[in-house]
């Protein structure tokens, strides 16, 4: 048997294997490749508000005193507010437990609560259940992070046997035959559209399998850093003293002066007054997405006790940091992200094509061991001497 014959039967087995999982992931990531634009669209009143003439902003204390008074058994771990952007309500996370997040909107003008949802009940959330975990819990998570590296090396395999062995077959190869039948157009669509998109599909693999594995992400660390990833812990508080009236809102106010360009700041609320409060602020005015920039505030004090640029970070931490846009095709906005699209939706056809080949191909098996012949040896009666 030759390579690329075993590496036939490795893409078959495997891929009818993993078929339904890749089909419910990339189904799913067709839809959130524009997660963003698409849910902001739907619950345009949950991120949006209307500004009103000569407005003033209320404190972020007074949000987050709303927000923690709309249902006392939420506990508020983080805070994301827009910086420069008007007519954004103010968005904070709380969790009930561990598996029920929630996102409650409160309006930056009136202080009140617009609205809490559930987030895991929210559409794209049940879509990104799905994606992650198949909504399965840890189960699902280990099924779509081994489909993930069989599909990693299904692009691979397939990129072997799309190879001609001439070169002069090689415009068939890359042509699609609209008008031939289905049978032609069905291969044409399996090979030569996964052919065009085989980079990108690559790539969105093998970043997808940081969500997975722990491995995944050290040998990012090591391959760029020469080290396993270090987990990042905020550091102590050095003076511990009670939150005084309007703290965070002067942590707000010295995240913007100390990083003035646009973008959204993330507060997150440690679990232990021991811990300083990381603020976190998303540079929406950088070339590609997902650059931030962190600040270390004082629990009390607000003092700024450490701060990491994105611009002084590891290699290894600049790179795992581009692994989400990379993923979700938000690198460098809407050109990526339609590239990211067709790639998801050519994923999402793969499984379908390359059933009906092997159906086609069974189908035409069946028919030929019928048609064949069978031999059929009479043995010869032996002479029997008188």
């Amino acid at each position: 048997m030759t390579l690329k014959q075993i590496f036939g039967k490795l893409h078959l087995w495997l891929g009818l294997a993993s078929g339904l999982v890749v089909l419910i992931v990339a189904g799913t990531g067709i839809l959130l490749v524009f997660e963003d634009e698409l849910d902001e669209w739907a619950n345009h009143d949950f991120y949006f508000v209307k500004v009103p003439q000569h407005a003033r902003r209320v404190t972020v204390d007074s949000m987050l005193h709303a927000a923690a008074a709309y249902n006392p058994k939420l506990k508020i771990v983080r805070i994301y507010a827009e910086t420069q952007a008007p007519d954004r309500s103010v968005v904070f996370y709380a969790k009930m437990s561990k598996t029920q997040p929630w996102h409650i909107a409160v309006n930056p003008y009136t202080g009140k609560v617009i609205k809490g949802l559930n987030y895991n009940k929210r559409f794209f959330g049940v879509v990104l259940n799905l994606h992650r975990h198949l909504c399965m819990n840890e189960t699902g998570k280990a099924i779509t992070g081994a489909s993930c590296l069989i599909f990693a090396f299904m692009v691979i395999s397939g990129i072997v046997l799309w190879w001609p062995k001439r070169w002069h077959i090689l415009k068939q190869r890359t042509r699609i035959a609209w008008k031939s039948k289905w049978k032609r157009l069905n291969w044409d669509l399996h090979a030569v559209g996964g052919f065009y998109v085989h980079l990108v599909l690559f790539v969105i693999s093998v970043t997808g399998l940081t969500w997975s594995y722990q491995w995944m992400n050290n040998a990012i660390y090591m391959v760029f850093d020469g080290k396993p990833m270090k987990k990042t812990e905020a550091p102590a508080n050095t003076v511990i003293q009670p939150v005084a009236a309007g703290f965070y809102e002067s942590l707000y106010q010295q995240t913007n002066n100390r990083l003035p360009y646009k973008g959204r700041v993330t507060m997150l609320l440690p679990e232990k007054d021991s811990l300083s409060i990381t603020v976190n602020k998303l540079n929406h005015e950088a070339s590609v997405y997902n650059i931030a920039d962190v600040l270390y505030f004082e629990k009390g004090t607000g003092r700024i006790l450490k701060e990491t640029m994105f611009k002084n970070a590891s290699t290894g931490a600049k790179v795992r940091r581009m692994v989400y846009p990379i993923h979700t095709g938000k690198l460098y906005g809407w050109p990526t992200q339609i590239l990211a699209l067709i790639a998801a939706i050519v994923a999402f056809s793969l499984p379908i094509t390359g059933l009906l080949i092997y159906l086609v191909g069974r189908k035409k098996r069946k028919a030929k061991a019928v048609k064949k012949p069978v031999r059929v040896t009479v043995p010869q009666e032996e002479s029997v001497e008188a």
